[in-house]
């Protein structure tokens, strides 16, 4: 979804900022106030002024764009749109037909359900694009602002708020978290407009860096790429898990939202060297998944390379299976048992041998043009025994040379390296793979 780059304010005689509040209370029978007239949003008319000198400045050869409501003050490193203007209603019953309260159920405090429940019932209202206010009911009954969402997805009786939330779940570490569970943000100093909650719905990659966030925000419910814990107060989100969560008939969320779509099998053309596309991307995250990390330096990305090769080879190796069936390019029934989590994950890598010890790295400067040291015969000699010997016509020898330089950088790309990492100069890493 793309992100608005400016969001529309509601009407002025809705709006809860001090602002307005204060004129409202200085000339509540004003007929300009909330018009059309000049009347309306403070900031509004600041932003008009400042349009204004702009087209004056510009001159009529280039377009004004259109009045937008001004944004809230930006936040280093926060994209613009991304952060939310969430204020938050207090606890309220369930409201029934004509926003009127319905009478409070008698009912457990804390309904069984289940992670796919949650995340099924968190979708409704992104699809059906539920705008948020802090004192609307929606026709389910539950407020429409970010603890009213919560409430809803949790199935509570009654309406909570994020001073209420945390007594319906148990607190959870950031490893523990999975779709359905909670990430509340409630400060005391400023509860109402201070505070925020949404739904985790899995992460995006392995790095648990960005999860997909379910949160009720202006305009209207939403689900996006979050990074963790959130865009601006993130050392004050505390992860919950739902009291009364119980295990589901159905195929519960692993992943983000839910298991990987069961996409079908895209072909052998998608895969392979050249291939750049988001298959690659899904093949390699799925292998991570599976046992496939210590395969990829860094990624996995959409340009096939050899780290996506040995990583499928591993898991089609783990399998039993042998020759074509194990050459590295995923075939439909390689890519079956990856998109359902079938057969046999990548066993761990085997640890070296007791007595077997990682000689110390002798440092960058006794591998560079001139140099010439026992370092580098021994360099030379290591790759040879590791198979990477074709380009030594003799030797090696203690003296740096373009043989040398050649064996170290096809020996880095075969770990999956590329650019910078892959120079063909050894570095701490490279030294150690080489020797562990």
């Amino acid at each position: 979804m793309e992100t608005p780059v400016f969001e529309e304010f509601d009407p002025a005689s809705d709006c809860d900022c001090p602002g307005c509040a204060h004129w409202r209370r200085v000339n509540p029978y004003s007929p300009s106030w909330g018009s059309s007239g000049f009347g309306g949003h403070p900031a509004a008319r600041r932003t008009l002024v400042v349009a204004t000198a702009a087209a004056t400045t510009l001159g009529a050869g280039y377009a004004v764009p259109a009045l937008a409501a001004p944004q809230a003050p930006g936040r280093p490193g926060v994209p613009a749109g991304d952060e939310p203007d969430t204020p938050q209603g207090g606890k309220a019953p369930l409201h029934g037909p004509g926003g009127r309260p319905a009478q409070p159920a008698a009912t457990v405090r804390t309904p069984a359900t289940t992670r796919a429940e949650i995340i099924r019932r968190a979708k409704e209202w992104v699809a059906a694009q539920v705008p948020y206010s802090m004192s609307a009911y929606w026709s389910d009954g539950y407020r429409q602002d970010c603890s009213g969402f919560v409430s809803m997805a949790w199935g509570l009786p009654g309406n909570e708020w994020t001073g209420t939330l945390g007594q319906y779940g148990t607190r959870i570490s950031k490893e523990e978290l999975q779709p359905g569970d909670i990430l509340l943000f409630h400060n005391p100093a400023d509860p109402q407009k201070g505070s925020h909650v949404v739904i985790f719905g899995g992460w995006t990659d392995y790095t648990h860096t960005y999860y997909l966030a379910y949160e009720q925000a202006r305009p209207t419910a939403r689900r996006q790429a979050t990074p963790y814990a959130y865009w601006s107060h993130a050392d004050r989100y505390v992860p919950y898990r739902y009291k009364g969560l119980v295990a589901g008939s159905g195929t519960e969320a692993s992943g983000p939202e839910s298991a990987v779509a069961a996409a079908p099998y895209p072909g052998q053309s998608f895969f392979g060297p050249g291939a750049n596309n988001p298959y690659v991307t899904q093949l390699g995250r799925l292998l991570v998944a599976r046992g496939g990390a210590r395969f990829y330096a860094s990624g996995p990305g959409p340009r096939w390379s050899a780290a996506d090769r040995r990583a499928t080879q591993a898991f089609q190796l783990a399998q039993g299976w042998s020759g074509a069936l194990a050459d590295g390019l995923p075939g439909p029934g390689t890519w079956q048992l990856l998109i359902t989590g079938g057969g046999r994950d990548i066993a761990p890598a085997a640890p070296p041998p007791p007595s077997s010890r990682a000689l110390a790295f002798p440092g960058r400067g006794v591998f560079r043009p001139g140099a010439q040291n026992t370092y580098v015969t021994q360099l030379g000699r290591q790759l040879m025994k590791k198979g990477f010997g074709r380009y030594y016509t003799q030797g090696p020898g203690p003296r740096w040379g373009e043989a040398d330089r050649r064996a170290v950088e096809a020996f880095q790309r075969a770990q999956g390296w590329r650019g910078g990492a892959a120079d063909g100069y050894p570095g701490p890493e490279t030294w150690r793979r080489l020797f562990a």
